[in-house]
């Protein structure tokens, strides 16, 4: 029952209990027993970016599915409503030859994440280079129409459902590409603000009365200032640039704030403890990292502001960088 499979997901999947009842259910189908396996191989359940070595698992798995069942190529697999004249056949296949276990052999991550993963890796149309202008004003037509069905758009267009959408978000509006200017700056602080407000009265309605202080005098913890935040809203309150511009910029002053106290000694010992929590991970491939874990070396920032750390610690620090593995 769904009780029992949040409980026994739990173990592997600590936020499972923020997951729809749908998912969880398709979870403890495909997925409990292949953790269970994993736990006992002494393996972690990852999420994040996958590894080089993932990737390769994954093209491996599929070239044996191929070989196994005679179908020409991984694009009609994953993409199976591309080939209508040969779509009984290839689910009929995927079904009698166990396609979701055998794709996600190897891998320690829920099958739906490594399916996402496939998908990317092997649809043709995620490779076609940039947009021209008649392809963005066939993209707004085609948004008119079909609103954010990106299947649909993605079908017409031939590119990937991923590809439209993001595009979607830059040119949906006339966004800049310049410098910030200060009058935008000011709207992405008072808009970052607005939300993080916002999301602290939804979580406790009474703190702010109770306290006796005003909202300026609240406390915003570390993590509120970059984790989970709706982009998306505070794109529409900045008004002049796309979500992912605003959360590039936010991002970049934190940075400089956090920066702030991190010279001389004080930064070198910084530098110093990265590289050795890292030495300590004993991993070979940089997205095998937990950023997020290491956050806390930097003041609890983000951690693209980690990540940014330790690549501008390698390219100034680290001769013919570009030759050498993670490891």
């Amino acid at each position: 029952d769904l009780d029992t499979a949040k409980q026994e997901l739990e173990e592997f999947i600590p936020h499972v209990r923020n997951i729809s009842d749908n998912l969880v259910m398709k979870m403890a189908g495909r997925d409990l027993t292949r953790f269970k396996q994993f736990k006992n191989q002494g393996m972690a359940i990852k999420f994040g970016r996958f590894t080089q070595k993932e990737n390769d698992q994954i093209r491996k798995n599929m070239e044996e599915f191929l070989s196994i069942t005679g179908i020409d190529s991984a694009e009609k697999v994953v993409f199976t409503s591309r080939y209508p004249e040969d779509r009984g056949t290839i689910r009929r296949l995927k079904v009698e030859h166990h396609f979701c276990e055998k794709l996600s052999e190897g891998i320690p991550r829920p099958w739906r994440l490594i399916y996402y993963r496939a998908r990317k890796i092997f649809d043709s149309n995620n490779y076609k280079g940039r947009y021209t202008d008649e392809e963005k004003q066939k993209l707004k037509k085609y948004h008119a129409l079909h609103g954010n069905d990106w299947q649909k758009i993605s079908e017409i267009m031939s590119r990937s459902n991923l590809s439209v959408a993001r595009k979607y978000s830059e040119i949906k509006s006339a966004s800049n590409y310049g410098r910030w200017s200060k009058e935008e700056i000011r709207k992405l602080m008072h808009a970052v603000e607005e939300v993080i407000r916002k999301t602290m009265e939804t979580e406790d309605t009474n703190s702010l009365s109770s306290s006796g202080k005003s909202d300026r005098d609240v406390l915003i913890e570390p993590q509120k200032l970059y984790q989970k935040l709706p982009w998306t809203d505070i794109e529409a309150k900045v008004g002049t640039r796309y979500w992912r511009q605003c959360k590039q910029k936010w991002t970049t002053i934190l940075r400089k704030k956090m920066n702030k106290g991190q010279q001389g000694t004080n930064g070198l010992q910084v530098k110093i403890n990265l590289i050795k929590r890292l030495y300590e991970m004993k991993v070979e491939d940089a997205n095998e990292v937990n950023w997020e874990e290491l956050s806390n070396i930097l003041g609890d920032g983000p951690k693209t502001y980690v990540q940014s750390r330790f690549y501008n610690l390698k390219i100034s620090s680290v001769p013919f960088w570009r030759r050498k593995t993670f490891s």
